[in-house]
C-alpha cells in the first residue's frame, strides 16, 4: 500500500520535512511494508520554500543582499525549483521581521530592497517564472524597494534622480510620484505568482497598516498616517483599483506593489505548493493521505494547508487522516471532510513537554491509528 505524507511544518517546533519523517516513522513501525510518498507542504508562509524546492528535487542557492534596514548585509537563500525554469524567493529571506531585533523594528526605517535583489539573483538564473512568498515581512513599504533594487524607474516628487546605492524605505513613501513598468529590466521578462497567507486589502482597518503596523513596530500614531501614504501611492500611480485585491495588504503592501508595479498575479500560498509539488497528480498513486499542522481550529478551514490538502484527497477519492499538535474542542472541523484527526496529546501532557517530545508523539500517533 502506498500513502501520500503531506503535512505543513509544527510552528515553533518542527518543519514540515520533520513531521513528515516522524509520520513516517510511526507508520514504518506499525507496518513495514508500507511505500511512502513523503511531501512536506506550506501555506504561503514560514516554510514555503523549502517545500516547494523539497517537494520537487529543486536546488537551494544564495545570494549576499540588503537586510530589512538599508545598512545591514546579509546572505539569503532562494531556491529553483525541479523543472530549472521556476525559481522561488521568500520575502522573510531578506526583508523579514525574525532578522531584526525588537529594538529595531520600525516600518519607516526598513526596506524591501534586498528582496528585489534576491529576484534579480534568481532571474540570472535564466528562470521563466518567479514564485515569490510574502509572508513575515518587516516592512510597510508596499515593494517599492523591490522596484528600487530591480531597475524600474522610480520617480520622487522633488524630480531629483534615486540613487541605486540607498533603498528606499517607509518613510519614502510619501516621495514617490510613480514607478514605471515595461522599461526593460530583466525581471519584467519573467511571470511572477506572488504567494500570500493572508487575504488583507492594501488600506482600511482590515488593511496592511492597521492590522500587521504593530507588530513591526509601529506606534498607534502612525498607523493613520502609513495608511494614508499607501492610499497616496496607490493614487498617484493610478492603481486605487488594485488596492482591494485580497492579499494586497500581505507583507506591508507588497501583495499591492507587486500586482501593481510587475504586473503579478496574487494567489493562495496553498493553492501554489499543491499545484507546484503536483500534489493531486501524487493522489492518483496513493491509497491513503496523512497530513498536518500544529493546532487544527477554526482557521484550518480557510486557506490553511490541511483545507487544501483534504479537498485535494476528496476529489480523488482518497481518505485523509490529519494529526495535529493540538484540537479545537469547540471547532467544527467536518467541512474538511477528514477521515479523522488525532492530536498528539491530550490534556495530561503539557505544552511545554508535548513540544519537547513532538517527533515521539507524531510516531506514536501515527502507529496508534493505522488501521
Amino acid at each position: 500500500m502506498r500513502l501520500l505524507i503531506a503535512p505543513d511544518k509544527f510552528k515553533g517546533c518542527l518543519t514540515a520535512r520533520q513531521v513528515a519523517a516522524a509520520i513516517s516513522a510511526g507508520l514504518r513501525i506499525a507496518d513495514p511494508a508500507l511505500e511512502f510518498d513523503v511531501c512536506p507542504m506550506a501555506d504561503g508562509g514560514e516554510g514555503t520554500v523549502d517545500a516547494l524546492v523539497t517537494g520537487t528535487g529543486g536546488q537551494f542557492f544564495s545570494a549576499r543582499v540588503t537586510g530589512p534596514l538599508p545598512e545591514m548585509k546579509i546572505d539569503a537563500r532562494f531556491g529553483i525549483l525541479g523543472d530549472g525554469k521556476t525559481a522561488v524567493v521568500e520575502l522573510a529571506a531578506a526583508s523579514g521581521l525574525a532578522l531584526l531585533k525588537p529594538e529595531d523594528r520600525n516600518p519607516l526605517a526598513t526596506t524591501t530592497f534586498g528582496t528585489g535583489e534576491l529576484l534579480m539573483a534568481a532571474a540570472a538564473r535564466g528562470v521563466q517564472t518567479i514564485v515569490l512568498v510574502i509572508g513575515g515581512s518587516a516592512t510597510i513599504d508596499a515593494g517599492i524597494g523591490i522596484a528600487q533594487a530591480c531597475g524600474l524607474p522610480v520617480i520622487l516628487q522633488d524630480g531629483q534622480p534615486l540613487s541605486p546605492t540607498e533603498p528606499l524605505v517607509g518613510a519614502d513613501l510619501d516621495q514617490v510620484v510613480l514607478i514605471k513598468h515595461g522599461r526593460g529590466s530583466p525581471i519584467e521578462k519573467i511571470r511572477i505568482l506572488v504567494a500570500c497567507d493572508v487575504t488583507s486589502p492594501l488600506l482600511g482597518p482590515q488593511g496592511a497598516a492597521a492590522v500587521f503596523g504593530p507588530q513591526k513596530g509601529a506606534t498607534p500614531e502612525q498607523i493613520p498616517l502609513i495608511d494614508a501614504s499607501l492610499r497616496e501611492l496607490a493614487r498617484r500611480n493610478g492603481k486605487l483599483n488594485l488596492a482591494d485585491l485580497p492579499g494586497a495588504g500581505a507583507a506591508g503592501g507588497v501583495g499591492f506593489g507587486m500586482a501593481a508595479f510587475f504586473g503579478a498575479s496574487l494567489h493562495s500560498g496553498a493553492e501554489i505548493v499543491i499545484d507546484t509539488v503536483k500534489l493531486r497528480e501524487r493522489l492518483k498513486h496513493a491509497q491513503i493521505c496523512f497530513t498536518g499542522e500544529g493546532r487544527l481550529d477554526s482557521q484550518s478551514l480557510g486557506g490553511k494547508t490541511i483545507a487544501g490538502v483534504a479537498r485535494a484527497c476528496s476529489e480523488a477519492g482518497v481518505p485523509c487522516f490529519a494529526i495535529a499538535g493540538s484540537i479545537d474542542p469547540d471547532a467544527d472541523l467536518r467541512p474538511l471532510g477528514l477521515a479523522g484527526a488525532f492530536a498528539i496529546a491530550d490534556a495530561s501532557i503539557d505544552p511545554k513537554t508535548s513540544l519537547a517530545r513532538a517527533e515521539s508523539l507524531i510516531a506514536a500517533t501515527a502507529r496508534r491509528i493505522w488501521p
